[in-house]
């Protein structure tokens, strides 16, 4: 076992976990932040999409010990004092989930979009969201709801 401590949603926490725990199940089994979900276990679906450090990343792909140290936020820490986050709430508002598997990760790619660029073309929408798969939507409403918070996080 190894201990690590590291920031989630902003709460520090401290864990032994073993060496070959991945940070996806390490934020839903130890932690319940079960907003993070395991899609393919493969690094090719995008639903297990949390922020490192201020970057997104597939946390399927993270060892729990590679984050220590480091601050994360999951879906369950993108709300501040009770109010949706922009993207979140565009999500909502656009209809841009039907099953809702992939959302937390479409969100959380989202909001890493907008940081990034926070006036992009639907082109970059979509090749900013590439590595996030989802089987239901047909994307349309995922990507107006990123241009919709893009205004939000612009004014």
């Amino acid at each position: 076992m190894t201990r690590i401590t590291m920031t989630v949603d902003g709460a520090t926490v401290s864990d032994d976990v073993a060496p070959r725990t991945l940070l996806v199940h390490y934020l839903r089994e130890t932690l319940g932040k079960t907003g993070t979900v395991v899609g393919c276990d493969t690094s090719n679906c995008g639903a297990c999409t949390v922020h490192l450090d201020g970057q997104s990343v597939k946390s399927c792909n993270v060892l729990a010990v590679q984050a220590d140290g480091a601050e994360a936020t999951t879906i369950e820490g993108l709300a501040s004092d009770g109010e949706l986050h922009p993207v979140q709430r565009a999500f909502h508002e656009c209809h841009a989930l039907q099953c809702g598997y992939c959302t937390p990760g479409m969100i959380m790619q989202s909001v890493d979009l907008l940081a990034e660029n926070p006036d992009p073309s639907e082109e970059q929408i979509r090749i900013g969201l590439e590595g996030n798969l989802c089987r239901c939507t047909g994307y349309q409403n995922i990507v107006e709801a990123v241009r919709t918070a893009a205004k939000e996080v612009r004014s």
